[in-house]
């Protein structure tokens, strides 16, 4: 005999039994539609991963180069895009202190990139970071490491705009000494953060080439 308690629906009550009792008709149509759009998923997944093929055979490139020794830095892959960071060697620096003026260090090292950033840029914006050791510098062209760094951003986007990459795709950020990779604590350090990054944002999608 069931146990009823006052205020309490009875244990062998259709709403609380624990077997005997069919799903309502919604419950078929509701787990069909789960069903599909895990599905659903699945494909966005793997054309996200098509999509993204020539993005990680491009930092293969890249990263074998590095491992060459045809130039310094640091390739990475995640959520928001691929990011390539060239970094200084020795006593060859990427510009003349305190100037934004390419050296032909830089040049050289950017011409190597050149083939494989101006393919992702048929199909990604690419963002060029400009960043700085924490130096301080008041020049009569630079006030900060602010401008110095976007300066220095925006002579790399020229190149590039030079070399056939669409103005369109690309554009110039100075982040300063404000985004260090390590503490700019000894010579070595400061120099590792006086570095440029190609960030090619894939998370964003697309992007369209517009005409005119």
């Amino acid at each position: 005999m069931a146990v009823k308690l006052k205020n309490m629906i009875p244990e062998d009550d259709p709403r609380v039994a624990p077997i005997g009792h069919p799903a309502p008709p919604w419950m078929v149509n509701y787990a069909d539609l789960m069903t599909e759009m895990v599905c659903f998923f699945i494909i966005l997944y793997a054309l996200s991963a098509a999509l993204n093929k020539n993005v990680q055979n491009a930092a293969q490139q890249i990263k074998e180069m590095m491992e060459k020794g045809e130039m310094a830095g640091q390739v990475e892959i995640n959520k928001e895009g691929l990011k390539i960071t060239l970094e200084e060697q020795g006593n060859l620096p990427f510009f003349e202190s305190g100037k934004a003026t390419l050296t032909e260090e830089m040049t050289g090292n950017i011409d190597k990139i050149v083939p494989t950033l101006k393919k992702l840029s048929q199909d990604y914006e690419i963002i060029v970071e400009g960043h700085t050791d924490n130096v301080p510098i008041f020049t009569q062209q630079f006030a900060s490491n602010w401008e110095l760094s976007t300066a220095r951003a925006t002579s790399v986007v020229k190149y590039l705009i030079d070399k056939g990459i669409s103005p369109k795709k690309i554009s110039a950020i100075g982040y300063g000494e404000f985004r260090p990779v390590v503490p700019n604590d000894t010579p070595q350090n400061r120099q590792k953060n006086r570095r440029v990054v190609f960030f090619v944002k894939t998370f964003a999608g697309k992007v369209k080439d517009e005409k005119k």
